[in-house]
């Protein structure tokens, strides 16, 4: 396996998921990991990722200097290059400006890390402060424009460093750059599958639940349609699912989870109307992080309530993904927080009950994987993701009723056009999001004065970065066309052109 130590660049787990790609499996640890808990688990290599704090500040984060004389190989990515370089005596300086974006690095000198590459190729940068002088023992194996030590290595020692990102989509012959860390430089072996892992897992659920019984939130999302059948074929009626209507939910979602989950599957489920709950708490609140934090109280005394009518619950699973922790509080590395999820973190503490989630450590690819094994119906395991907070991250401003309704209309007929043209199973998201402005219209020769619809559509393999789709014209004039038609309080479509980063793919 590989190991990653996260200095909290949003790319850590992006780092992950590539190697994985490799079949190779790797594990995300705190910058800060203890040597011994390093080494127990054999790895064949490690990564350092990057990070948004600077080497050169006061209390910049570093690994255990002893973590480079343990003859294993070393990938410094970005900040991680510049640790190792700052580590045995380099100099990094503080930049004169932030290269951010794309830029040409040209191979000075053959090395096992740019392997069958071509003499020059484009990479993704980002970063500010830059290495001046190189430390004794290494030599300089690449250049950009801006950058005279773009990459490094110190072959003798298996240190390698690169000061751009290779793990994003952005790099070219990034994910090769990898494979020949990993490979030509690591010897790692290709043994990990999302195959395997299903089994394992229900082996591990039975083992730890033994007679008790476990709730679960429902959704039907693959995450937690995967986490409950999961652990339905583990325990079987020891589980019940809990299915919250939040009123926060797309066009007919209590009606689509009650056919798949109750009548097909056969699963316990307690259905929750708490609509009323959460629009009394949501009144007058704008603020996204407010919004978020608000909706999961909340579904945490919701969810409680329910909960405690049921004997003998000692478990609470959720379908927790790997961009979910990453996203949320840094539990693991210094991360900056983006935005809060209300599935990570707090649930089991203010509930008295042990947490269990079996996807914590994989991606959304991965658990679609499971979910084909499972046999689950290609409607869940292909769904597009909807985020845990619903339709109020998707209404700029206060949420009421009547934006609901407007929202929850205008997403439905862009879901419907997009699978009827084929184009919802090829991207990665597509929603609308109902804007806190209205413009000037006319209908039928009228003024209008009414709400604008931003259509949102990406394209993306893990959610951690996405590029908005290049969705034909006439699809999108279809779509356009139908909701300011068929939505009354809608006058004008606009589409969001951003991809991410500099934007998230959500709006809140």
């Amino acid at each position: 396996m590989i190991i990653i130590l996260d200095f909290g660049s949003q790319y850590t787990h992006l780092i992950a998921r590539r190697i994985r790609e490799m079949n190779v499996f790797s594990e995300v640890l705190p910058y800060n990991a203890d040597i011994a808990d390093i080494l127990k688990k054999e790895p064949s290599g490690i990564i350092l990722s990057g990070g948004p704090a600077s080497v050169v500040s006061k209390n910049a984060p570093t690994c255990d200097s002893y973590l480079f004389n343990l003859g294993l190989p070393v990938l410094g990515i970005c900040y991680g290059m510049q640790l190792i370089a700052r580590v045995f005596g380099g100099v990094v300086v503080k930049g004169t400006f932030r290269e951010y974006g794309k830029s040409e690095t040209t191979i000075d000198k053959k090395s096992p890390l740019f392997y069958k590459l071509p003499k020059s190729f484009c990479v993704w940068m980002s970063h500010s402060d830059r290495l001046k002088k190189l430390p004794k023992g290494f030599v300089k194996i690449a250049h950009t424009k801006n950058i005279y030590y773009a990459a490094i290595e110190n072959s003798n020692r298996g240190l390698y460093g690169v000061q751009f990102h290779p793990e994003v989509v952005h790099t070219e012959f990034g994910k090769k750059i990898l494979e020949n860390f990993v490979f030509r430089v690591t010897k790692a072996k290709k043994n990990w599958n999302p195959q395997s892992f299903a089994k394992s897992t229900i082996k591990d659920i039975r083992k730890t639940v033994k007679s008790s019984k476990v709730v679960c939130g429902i959704s039907g999302g693959v995450d937690s349609s995967v986490t409950a059948v999961l652990l339905n074929k583990a325990i079987g009626r020891k589980l019940v699912a809990i299915f919250v209507d939040n009123g926060l939910l797309r066009e007919d979602e209590r009606q689509r989870i009650e056919s798949i989950f109750k009548k097909k599957l056969k699963f316990v489920i307690h259905f929750v109307d708490a609509k009323n709950i959460f629009l009394e708490r949501l009144k007058g609140v704008v603020d996204p992080e407010k919004k978020r934090k608000i909706i999961g109280s909340a579904f945490i005394g919701v969810f409680e309530s329910e909960a405690k009518k049921i004997k003998n619950v000692k478990f609470l699973a959720q379908g927790t993904l790997y961009p979910d922790v990453i996203e949320s509080l840094s539990v693991k590395g210094p991360s900056s927080t983006i935005k809060s999820h209300h599935n990570v973190g707090g649930l089991p503490e203010k509930m008295g009950f042990k947490l269990i989630e079996p996807l914590r450590y994989l991606f959304k690819d991965e658990v679609r994987i499971i979910a084909k094994q499972l046999g689950l119906p290609d409607e869940i395991i292909y769904r597009q993701p909807f985020p845990g907070p619903g339709l109020a991250i998707r209404i700029i401003g206060e949420v009421t009723e009547e934006r609901l309704r407007i929202l929850r209309k205008a997403d439905w007929i862009l879901i419907d056009e997009m699978k009827k043209t084929g184009y919802y199973y090829k991207v990665w998201q597509s929603f609308a999001v109902l804007i806190s402005v209205k413009t000037v219209g006319v209908m039928g020769d009228e003024r209008t004065y009414e709400n604008v619809v931003a259509i949102r559509i990406v394209e993306s393999t893990d959610g951690m970065t996405a590029d908005f789709a290049k969705v034909p014209y006439e699809i999108l004039e279809k779509i356009s066309t139908r909701i300011v038609n068929e939505v009354k309080g809608i006058n004008r479509v606009v589409y969001d052109i951003t991809s991410k980063p500099p934007a998230t793919i959500e709006w809140e």
